[in-house]
């Protein structure tokens, strides 16, 4: 039985989205990028199991949430939804409550707004289904 879908489903689907997002990169340094560039360019350091694991489960997190965005969503939905983020960061610079000069800043709200349309992606057959009252074949019982 398929469970109903609710703000706190929408918000743990966000919450994931956001540890996938920004343990893959942040501004910080401490990222699945960073680590990727100090093994693969070479610090000294080689190949380890955690790093393997930890490129397994990213690679898995990632595949997970793009296939469901893109089957959600389709090519051109994803296209609406990061114009739609993209027109809100614009807004916020027009209005001068972010400026583009710290490019620290700009990332975290950019990579926010990426784990946004993720999370959207998530969870969009349940929100259609829930302003249409259509379903999509993967969600009718037999």
């Amino acid at each position: 039985m398929a469970q109903k879908f609710n703000s706190q489903g929408f918000l743990l689907r966000f919450i994931f989205a956001l540890v996938l997002v920004y343990v893959t990169y942040n501004p910080t340094g401490f990222s699945y990028y960073h680590w990727a560039k100090d093994v693969l360019i070479g610090d000294g350091t080689f190949l380890s199991p955690p790093f393997a694991l930890v490129s397994i489960i990213l690679l898995i997190g990632w595949t997970i949430y793009l296939r469901a965005t893109f089957r959600s969503l389709g090519g051109f939905g994803l296209l609406l939804a990061l114009a739609f983020f993209a027109i809100i960061i614009w807004w916020l610079v027009d209005l001068g409550l972010l400026g583009i000069n710290n490019v620290s800043v700009f990332s975290y709200i950019v990579l926010f707004l990426i784990a946004a349309v993720l999370a959207v992606g998530m969870s969009w057959s349940h929100i259609r289904r829930r302003l249409s009252g259509q379903a999509d074949m993967d969600d009718v019982d037999e």
